[in-house]
């Protein structure tokens, strides 16, 4: 591997394909995050910066040395369509290191979103070109271009590891970064949850309103009789 510690680019890696992709379905970050013990969704302070739709894809990761975002360039052209460009900033709130020109190669290349730990600028341009983006928030600072940083590295998002190749679901409540490796069983537990939540919102439409084993657990415990 060219380059050293810390200043380096890892490629390839392995990435999920369509259809592993498109098993999650229609499957919300919160389901997501359910079906692995309410582990692997980052913190609510990765948002999104407009109300954009639900995305699911591959992740793209990108460490880069606070205030520079130089790897970001070099990530996008190792990106392949249906990526998820993930960025790893080192707690950087006031360098936005992502705007409307990455943005805007981006999207022509296919990537499907951005989530930066850290702070994003150039909001109304984000929103016209309809890329999803997830930040702390917004900044009108750049960002010099000297590196170091690493691509395909595994890094930490919103308090959660990623690694290249990992499946994002992201939507308006948050970012699910689901493993590769247990892709297919996390998929196919969401379309388990989903159907339990549908067969739940039949029970509320006839009127059981509070689910009864609620009760079954407090006498358990001895709390009511």
């Amino acid at each position: 591997m060219a380059g050293k510690v810390g200043f380096r680019v890892r490629a390839p890696w392995r990435r999920p394909d369509a259809s592993l992709l498109a098993a999650f379905g229609t499957a919300s970050s919160a389901q997501v995050a359910d079906c692995m013990s309410r582990l692997g969704a980052m913190d609510s302070g990765i948002k999104p910066m407009w109300p954009s739709p639900r995305v699911v894809g591959a992740a793209l990761t990108v460490w880069c040395h606070t205030g520079d975002n130089l790897m970001v360039h070099k990530a996008l052209s190792l990106a392949a369509p249906g990526d998820i460009l993930v960025m790893n900033t080192q707690g950087n709130v006031v360098n936005a290191g992502f705007g409307e020109l990455l943005a805007t190669s981006a999207v022509k290349i296919g990537v499907r979103a951005a989530i930066v730990d850290g702070v994003v600028r150039d909001a109304d341009g984000l929103q016209a070109l309809g890329l999803p983006v997830y930040a702390r928030g917004l900044g009108p600072n750049g960002c010099n271009k000297d590196g170091p940083g690493e691509v395909g590295a595994i890094i930490a998002c919103g308090g959660v590891a990623v690694r290249p190749g990992d499946v994002i679901v992201a939507d308006r409540d948050g970012v699910a970064v689901v493993p590769l490796e247990d892709a297919a069983e996390v998929a196919r537990l969401a379309a388990e949850q989903m159907a339990r939540e549908q067969k739940r919102l039949a029970e509320i439409e006839r009127g059981v309103l509070v689910r009864p084993e609620i009760d079954e657990a407090l006498r358990k415990l001895k709390i009511i009789e």
